[in-house]
């Protein structure tokens, strides 16, 4: 399994960002694919799920309404669309197999500060 992360960056409060995850040693379109998130001195938290089809969405209250994960099973590529971005967003989001994180990549670092 290898998953790579990619997108983040340093973005005002209100604005947006779109990250990526390419995946690579498994039946992506086989699974599951979520997003979790760990901020600074925080514990590892679920963000957003999509089922192998890319018709069932779940998201974190926390974010709902404001980001939307989507799929590309041909490019075995998970994406997550963060607009309205707040400073408690600021955190290096993971794409992983499950809910607990396992299987993520390295991460990607998100920041939103004025």
């Amino acid at each position: 399994v290898q998953i790579v992360e990619s997108g983040g960056g340093v973005v005002q409060p209100g604005g947006s960002l779109r990250l990526s995850c390419t995946a690579s040693g498994f039946l992506f379109r086989t699974f599951t694919m979520h997003w979790v998130r760990q901020g600074p001195g925080k514990g590892l938290e679920w963000v957003s799920d999509i089922s192998r089809d890319g018709v069932k969405r779940g998201y974190a209250d926390s974010v709902k309404g404001r980001f939307t994960i989507s799929r590309d099973n041909a490019k075995n590529t998970l994406y997550l669309q963060m607009n309205s971005l707040k400073p408690e967003d600021t955190a290096v989001y993971y794409c992983a197999l499950d809910s607990a994180g396992n299987g993520r990549g390295q991460g990607t670092q998100v920041t939103v500060s004025s």
